[in-house]
């Protein structure tokens, strides 16, 4: 399997499987001279990491990451930096009865045709497991950026349920177990999530990530544009369907005039724009302001109601996925979302230093 890595200069590369013995990641590109321990990257991977509440898969993983080169005396080297969690409770025998059985929404069958072998323990390099390393590459890269730069992610929307943007405030995603920006949606969220766990299915959810404090120039026309990798992040995430950047499809909805992001002199002798339909990125560079994308996730494919299906043998059969599964992916979305942000950033940062200096 090729294509396990992303970036140019911060350059991420993942390996393992969800029931393997580890997981890990390799980082190239990471300047020499950056304070770095593991306690810099465990609160982040703490965020994402399973059996956090009931409303996530129960699965008990401690994420604990272990720095197995690149780093000397608390500082990085400037060489590849190799990070791992080790896998601490996979259930394989869960998974052995559907072997043979293609999981609908899942990539069962495409591995399969692609590879003639797939391992069916949790969906092995499918799952979303992997994203624990994206976390982990997400907390290095915001070394990178350095502290002026700051990312977070909100849930938006949980199945039908969506937040009143009025009641938006970022504290309150740090006090409930959605990442949800509006304190007084929590309760009705966690009554209509405990109704779709117990009825055996699950739903999709819409996630914020925003990046503030950018600097003017990070991206480049044409085939380096800044919201086209942002894109292309986003999309890499397992169960993401759609990403959406400023406005995103309801610019489509705007005239000329509403949809502009007009200009006046600032104090500083550098324009302010009155508002972001842009999402901070014109003509795939960074205006400056703060960068704004929206991504969906699909609801999780893995769940205990019947549906149809066929085996390895060509057959028509019936298939209900057991096992410890979110009801919704998308909680667990957010933090992996700010860490595709961070990486991306990284990146261009670099890029942009190597260029323009």
């Amino acid at each position: 399997m090729s294509l396990n890595s992303f970036g140019r200069l911060f350059r991420v590369t993942t390996w393992g499987e969800s029931h393997g013995a580890a997981i890990g990641c390799v980082l190239d590109g990471v300047p020499p001279r950056l304070a770095l321990n593991e306690s810099d990257i465990q609160p982040y991977l703490d965020k994402r990491r399973p059996g956090r509440s009931r409303f996530v898969t129960q699965r008990k993983e401690s994420d604990t990451v272990a720095i197995l080169s690149g780093t000397f005396e608390g500082l990085t080297t400037g060489t590849p930096i190799a990070l791992e969690i080790q896998n601490e409770d996979a259930r394989s025998g869960d998974y052995d009865k559907n072997r043979d059985k293609f999981r609908p929404g899942h990539a069962d069958y495409t591995y399969q045709a692609k590879y003639g072998i797939r391992d069916h323990r949790g969906g092995g390099r499918q799952s979303a497991r992997e994203t624990a390393m994206r976390v982990a590459a997400g907390a290095v890269a915001r070394k990178i950026l350095g502290p002026d730069i700051a990312i977070r992610g909100a849930l938006v929307s949980l199945g039908e349920k969506e937040v009143d943007r009025a009641r938006w405030d970022w504290a309150a995603t740090e006090g409930n177990d959605f990442w949800c920006p509006d304190s007084e949606a929590v309760a009705d969220w966690e009554a209509y999530l405990d109704e779709v766990r117990k009825a055996g299915s699950s739903v999709g959810a819409v996630i914020e990530i925003e990046a503030a404090g950018v600097p003017v120039g990070l991206g480049a026309p044409h085939y380096g544009k800044l919201d086209a990798d942002l894109a292309a992040a986003m999309m890499s995430i397992h169960a993401v369907k759609a990403v959406e950047i400023g406005a995103g499809f309801a610019a489509a909805r705007l005239s000329g005039e509403d949809n502009a992001d007009e200009m006046r002199a600032g104090a500083d002798g550098k324009p302010e724009f009155l508002s972001n339909n842009a999402g901070g990125i014109l003509g795939g560079i960074s205006t400056g302001q703060d960068i704004r994308l929206r991504f969906a996730v699909k609801p999780t494919s893995s769940i205990l109601k019947p549906r149809k299906t066929v085996n390895l043998a060509g057959e028509d059969t019936e298939i209900s996925t057991k096992g410890r599964h979110d009801p919704c992916v998308g909680i667990r979305a957010v933090p992996v979302g700010e860490a595709m942000m961070a990486s991306v950033l990284a990146d261009h940062l670099l890029l942009h230093r190597a260029q323009c200096g």
